[in-house]
């Protein structure tokens, strides 16, 4: 007797939003006049302007979903961390003062040959589509998001690293007259990240372009960012505008700030303190329970083969 066993990213076909429905939203929008009254909201104005506008919505990968519910948007872009912008939550507004556009990303290092393109000229070569992930923060509280975007392994195929390149290092944009917070000294900035090249090119590694059907939110990380379910929150950088291919290790923001609570590697484990608070459990925000974490943050029978014969080093924090 054959019996399927339902996986941690697994949703029911029967919870799943039909594709009809999803895809006709703007025209019920539209009709409903509802358009003109999102405009107002954050990131929505400049998602209706953006260039890239016309790509969205992308289909939706169905081997990428989640058990939860969808966390609402109106939480998303107004619930988040993004220190260029200030210490706080409430982010947003000051967010939107970030021009991303024209937007250059760079990729150098160990390549095969160095590459400056714009945006808009990346984004049209690369398989858009949109997944369903976790996230969760190392505060304690988590999301899930309709992200859109393309595998980080595409870029990394673009690159064409050599063999010698052994990790991928991202910084972000320095605009300290725009971001005020880059003006605050005792921050090492620009925001810099780094993974493996096993796990850049690891299936659930996704640069993301959009959310919630459209150009991604200034507030959220536009116009280009990493995100890695399996991995605490901090570890998928925003506003990336330069990919570094490198035999080094590089060190991050937060290890450069705190090496002792925030290490290279951040993945989630609820066994696995903060040296000042458990990560036994997460607040979801879209219902505002605390429930279980879950080892990878769920996402183990993807990413636990990446980490084989590394009991040596402090790989959860």
């Amino acid at each position: 007797m054959y019996v399927k066993r339902q996986k941690g990213w697994e949703i029911p076909e029967r919870l799943a939003t039909p594709e009809s429905v999803y895809l006709n939203r703007r025209q019920i929008l539209a009709a409903s006049g509802l358009g003109l009254a999102a405009a107002t909201l954050p990131g929505i104005a400049s998602a209706q302007t953006d260039p890239s506008a016309d790509l969205y919505p992308a289909a939706r990968n169905s081997k990428y979903t989640i058990e939860r519910e969808v966390t609402p948007e109106s939480i998303n872009t107004t619930y988040n961390n993004f220190y260029e912008f200030g210490t706080h939550k409430n982010i947003a507004r000051a967010a939107e003062a970030l021009p991303i556009r024209p937007w250059e990303v760079k990729i150098d290092g160990m390549v095969e040959n160095e590459i400056t393109t714009d945006f808009d000229t990346l984004i049209r070569k690369m398989p858009l589509e949109e997944r369903l992930y976790r996230h969760r923060c190392v505060e304690r509280w988590s999301m899930t998001v309709p992200w859109t975007g393309f595998p980080l392994a595409e870029l990394v195929k673009m690159a064409k690293p050599l063999g010698d390149a052994t990790y991928l290092r991202m910084e972000t944009f320095m605009m300290p007259d725009v971001a005020t917070g880059q003006k605050q000294i005792w921050y090492p900035w620009p925001y810099v990240e780094g993974v493996s090249m096993a796990e850049a090119t690891n299936d659930l590694a996704f640069l993301v372009t959009g959310a919630y059907g459209k150009p991604v939110a200034k507030s959220m990380g536009a116009p280009l960012r990493l995100h890695l379910p399996w991995k605490y929150g901090f570890k998928s950088i925003k506003s990336i505008v330069r990919f570094t291919f490198t035999d080094e290790q590089p060190v991050t923001f937060w290890q450069d700030l705190a090496a002792s609570e925030y290490g290279f590697w951040a993945n989630v484990n609820p066994e696995v303190a903060h040296p000042r608070w458990s990560q036994a459990s997460e607040r979801d925000l879209t219902t505002n329970e605390q429930i279980p974490t879950r080892l990878f943050n769920g996402y183990a029978e993807y990413v636990a083969d990446l980490y084989v014969g590394m009991e040596d080093q402090n790989i959860y924090m």
